[in-house]
């Protein structure tokens, strides 16, 4: 069942960068479900633009925002979504000019939010089995990797296919993140669902097919392997520092300091031990073994204590009705 327009804003943001020959498609495909379709030109060198602002003659739902300079898909969301918000949009619904996400499907996206089932909705091309076998396995295993690594900085254990761009935010939820801290560029996914995290904001997967054509990813596969892991501990050192100890204290905590404290001092202890034997030609004692492995099973166990207690820290109570509850509240006052 389509979102009624009427009882919700629902905003469309489209990146546009390159995506001449496949955006008018794209436009024509958003139903009246939509109340408004943001198309944000990130200095495209093919004009996009204009493209949009032809369909803006004919269609009043289309707004179009060019960038002066190019910023990155990132960049160009957050653009996006600052525009739809300012218009007074409830629901932000993220669908690239590409033509690999069928805006057909977003009323599926939309729904768990109009419901208050979810804050954030994205979409998965690896939830069906006829989807996967189509795939070559470089990308299957490069999705993985990539979504260990996002369940590590995000702390969504649940959730799979991290740079899936096809999204629906609630517009309290956007309000509430540091939008101008979200990485410009294509981590810009995996950043979001990083910060929605720390809002401990609920997020729901849903699975959506990608359409795909002759259409070129702008991506740099190396530049991703490259940069990716980086930021993803980057952002599972922030998570940690804010969840486990600056906004909270709780087991978890203990069983991440203790964890850390036992496994270090083992291992530092260990290859003390193991320098000193090789250099003196003496080699260790059960006992210094036993020493040094001891803590080191210890701290073992408490890490994956650690692990066991973040994965059930998965949020489940939706966020924005609370958000919206203290706008309320800040609004009588």
């Amino acid at each position: 069942m389509a979102p009624n327009p009427d009882s919700a804003h629902i905003a469309v943001v489209i990146p546009c960068y390159r995506v001449r020959a496949h955006l008018a498609g794209v436009l024509e495909r958003v139903g009246p479900w939509a109340r408004t379709i943001v198309c944000v030109d990130d200095a495209c060198p093919e004009e996009s633009g204009k493209v949009a602002e032809e369909k803006a003659a004919i269609d009043e739902r289309i707004v179009v925002v060019h960038r002066a300079e190019n910023g990155g898909v990132g960049a160009a969301m957050v653009t996006g979504y600052l525009e739809a918000l300012d218009r007074g949009a409830t629901v932000l619904v993220k669908v690239d000019g590409d033509g690999q996400m069928d805006p057909r499907l977003a009323p599926a996206l939309v729904q768990p939010i109009l419901d208050g089932e979810a804050d954030y909705v994205k979409g998965n091309r690896f939830f069906s089995p006829q989807t996967v076998a189509g795939m070559p396995w470089v990308r299957l295993l490069g999705n993985a990797g990539l979504s260990f690594m996002s369940k590590l900085s995000s702390g969504y254990w649940d959730l799979f296919d991290p740079t899936n761009g096809f999204t629906a935010l609630h517009g309290d939820v956007a309000r509430a993140l540091p939008l101008d801290r979200v990485h410009p560029r294509y981590f810009f996914e995996s950043d979001l669902l990083f910060r929605l995290g720390v809002l401990r904001a609920k997020v729901v997967e849903l699975p959506l097919a990608a359409v795909y054509g002759e259409e070129q990813s702008n991506l740099s596969v190396t530049n991703a392997l490259l940069t990716f892991p980086w930021l993803h501990l980057r952002n599972l050192t922030k998570r940690i520092g804010y969840n486990y100890v600056l906004r909270n204290v709780s087991v978890g905590s203990l069983y991440l300091g203790v964890g850390g404290a036992l496994t270090g001092f083992g291992m530092a202890f260990g290859a003390l031990m193991w320098a000193r034997g090789a250099l003196e030609g003496d080699p260790a004692t059960a006992g210094t073994v036993m020493l040094a492995a001891l803590p080191v099973l210890l701290g073992f166990q408490f890490l994956v204590s650690f692990l066991n207690h973040d994965i059930a820290s998965v949020p489940t109570v939706p966020l924005h009705p609370r958000l919206s509850r203290v706008q309320v509240l800040s609004a009588r006052e």
